[in-house]
């Protein structure tokens, strides 16, 4: 019988702290600026608050930081940028930004920056000169023509056309406050393509590129578009090639929230990869349903889909929720259990999963959006240095659901993300590895290999709230030697079977 609890490092080997800092996770964490933590005591959450906090940050093992927008903006959310190339005042200065990538990078810790590509501000100054028809700019955005409907449904699923106050139609996507950029105009791509360059010179490690789908899918008609997909995606090319040659490392992830698999794939290639959104939907609903809805079997599929259009250079962003998104725990009804087994499931796939801050604590949150962005819980009482202000909560959570708490208690959902973050470090498959299916009869029951150079592993993943046992005395389970890792006491192997606690996982060497 093999039965080990814990394991100091992959295959039986210790490792040291030095050699355990060096390996990357592959997971990234999303802030939201204004809701983490506040430096100056005025409510706002600031990028020197998020330098006082990277130590937490890297406490987590993430190899790196998504900031959701940064520049100004009218707006509490920052997605109507009126300077690509400034700061939002609130939020502090560029000396500030380039101490914070600093102090980032000296943690091993990358930075990623939203990038709100697809549309500006109303209040930009691109958009308040493109008012008057003979201004240059004007032809920098979508205005509507003669034979324009106006009363057409944006791909979103408002308006598309908003009157100016000039007596024109333009488009704007999301809401008359943020018109779309007219990316027919050259000059309008070699604005954005700037837009990269100068923040690649202030040290950010590449882009979130938001709304990637909607540079030409405006309408609702276009979302089927063959003609707007190839638009698109020819886009994204020469974005990535033209920043490529300013930093041949550059990371670009773009938002393309499609529930089709097949219609994520385009985007693999002229991106380094894209969100997930299928995958996102189909965990929670697993979780919630304690049933394997074809994880494994989908993933195999996509995987094979996105290494076939990419030249076999692909990867992939899984992610539970996100700031647009009700919040895992609220989604799974505050189940604890469910939460940690969604934390396991996500961590333990290839690529480069992303967390939504507070997640790892369990906070809980609903529509509409600034309930889904409120304020970092650092405390057990809620209030205290740092905290930001600028709304108050609107959940239930009560004192346990904060990093005060969950610090110094080894059981927390906080230090189960932690180690099984710690898993990614140490066994390289878990990141980079190449991910097979395995079938299995029990519909509860989750599993799959995962392979690269370094190492090969097998994911069993108890779905339910009772013990299962599984046989792998054939196929995949022919080559199993050991439990390596385990999210929770109580797994057993021996003789070929893998018994499973409730909601729990192993990884098998």
């Amino acid at each position: 019988m093999v039965f080990l609890s814990t394991i100091p490092a992959y295959a039986g080997q210790a490792a040291s702290a030095t050699q355990a800092a060096v390996q990357p996770s592959g997971v990234y964490y999303e802030i939201f600026v204004r809701a983490f933590y506040d430096s100056k005591g005025n409510g706002v959450g600031d990028l020197n608050g998020i330098t006082a906090k990277l130590d937490y940050i890297k406490s987590l093992g993430v190899s790196g930081i998504w900031l959701m927008p940064i520049n100004p903006s009218p707006s509490y959310h920052g997605y109507d940028i009126t300077d690509y190339e400034g700061i939002n005042p609130q939020y502090g200065t560029m000396q500030d930004f380039k101490k914070l990538v600093d102090e980032a990078h000296k943690r091993g810790i990358k930075v990623v920056i939203d990038m709100v590509i697809n549309h500006t501000s109303d209040r930009h100054p691109w958009f308040k000169a493109a008012l008057n028809p003979k201004d240059p700019h004007h032809d920098w955005y979508v205005w509507a023509k003669p034979d324009s409907d106006l009363q057409a449904i944006s791909a979103t699923g408002g308006p598309a056309w908003h009157r100016a106050p000039n007596g024109q139609y333009y488009v704007g996507v999301f809401t008359s406050a943020m018109p779309d950029l007219n990316y027919d105009n050259p000059d309008v791509r070699k604005a954005m393509i700037d837009v990269g360059t100068f923040w690649l010179h202030q040290g950010v490690d590449g882009f979130r590129l938001d709304a990637a789908q909607h540079i030409y899918d405006d309408l609702r008609s276009d979302m089927d578009s063959p003609v707007a997909l190839k638009k698109n995606v020819v886009w994204w090319a020469e974005y990535r090639h033209a920043l490529q040659a300013v930093d041949p490392n550059v990371w670009l992830v773009g938002e393309v929230a499609r529930q089709n698999p097949d219609d994520l794939t385009p985007y693999m290639g002229p991106l380094n990869t894209v969100f997930n959104f299928p995958l996102a939907t189909q965990l929670i609903d697993s979780v919630r349903q304690e049933r394997n809805l074809g994880i494994g079997r989908g993933l195999e599929y996509t995987y094979v889909a996105y290494r076939t259009h990419a030249d076999g250079q692909f990867d992939d962003a899984p992610f539970l929720s996100n700031h647009d998104q009700e919040r895992v725990m609220s989604q799974l009804d505050g189940d604890m259990s469910h939460m940690r087994l969604a934390a396991a499931l996500l961590l333990t796939l290839p690529g480069h999963p992303f967390i939504y801050y507070g997640e790892e604590l369990g906070m809980q949150g609903t529509k509409p959006d600034e309930n889904i962005r409120e304020p970092m819980r650092w405390y057990r009482h809620g209030a205290g240095p740092g905290v930001a202000s600028w709304k108050s909560w609107s959940t239930s959570d009560g004192p346990q659901v904060s990093v005060e708490a969950e610090q110094a208690d080894p059981n927390s959902l906080l230090n189960l993300y932690r180690k099984l973050i710690g898993w990614r470090e140490r066994v390289s498959a878990l990141r980079d590895g190449a991910l097979h299916n395995v079938p299995v009869a029990d519909p509860h029951v989750l599993a799959y290999t995962l392979q690269d150079a370094q190492s090969h592993v097998l994911v069993v993943h108890n779905l339910s709230r009772e013990t299962r046992t599984v046989a792998l005395d054939s196929g995949a389970g022919s080559k199993v030697a050991a439990v390596l890792l385990q999210s929770k006491p109580g797994i057993l192997f021996a003789h070929g079977q893998l018994s499973l606690p409730p909601y729990a996982t192993a990884i098998l060497r």
